[in-house]
Parts: C-alpha cells; sequence; structure tokens
C-alpha cells in the first residue's frame, strides 16, 4: 500500500514539474518590451532631411510656412475624398 502512495506521489510532482518546465520555458517566447518610450524629436519636421528624391517641389527645407500650405493643400485635396467627389 505504501508503494502505490509513493508512486501516485512521484507521478503528481513528475506532473508538477513537467507543467513548470513548459511554463518557463515558453514564457522565453513572449515579445520583448521596447527599450525607448516614444518617437524622438531631434529636429523640426519643416528642417527636412536635405535632398530627398520624395520631397514635393515648391517646398524648401527649413520654410515651416511653406510646410504648414503643403500639409494644409495634402490634407484637402489629396486626403479628403469628400472634395475629390463629382457634384450630383
Amino acid at each position: 500500500m505504501m508503494t502505490t502512495g509513493l508512486k501516485t506521489t512521484c507521478k503528481t510532482a513528475f506532473k508538477t514539474a513537467a507543467v513548470l518546465l513548459a511554463v518557463f520555458s515558453l514564457s522565453a517566447c513572449g515579445d520583448a518590451t521596447p527599450r525607448s518610450t516614444g518617437a524622438r524629436h531631434d529636429a523640426a519636421p519643416h528642417q527636412g532631411v536635405g535632398a530627398s528624391q520624395y520631397a514635393q517641389g515648391g517646398w524648401k527645407a527649413g520654410d515651416r510656412t511653406s510646410w504648414e500650405q503643403h500639409l494644409k493643400a495634402r490634407a484637402q485635396y489629396g486626403q479628403n475624398d469628400y472634395s475629390r467627389m463629382p457634384n450630383q
């Protein structure tokens, strides 16, 4: 009778150890927390990045008024679907 109790205890201990091993080994597979918080702001956006093939014509780096005008025009004409719809 004692061996049956000992076997049950060993089986339970083995199952517990196996579950703990699985939990600890799978916990290493999670996402890493980001080290930096938020975006870096080294310079103002209207300063530009220098010569770029993606820069829109008519805008000069460092010209804040021109930057704001281009953003307003893009928001109004490029991203506003209602302004592009034909009048019915």
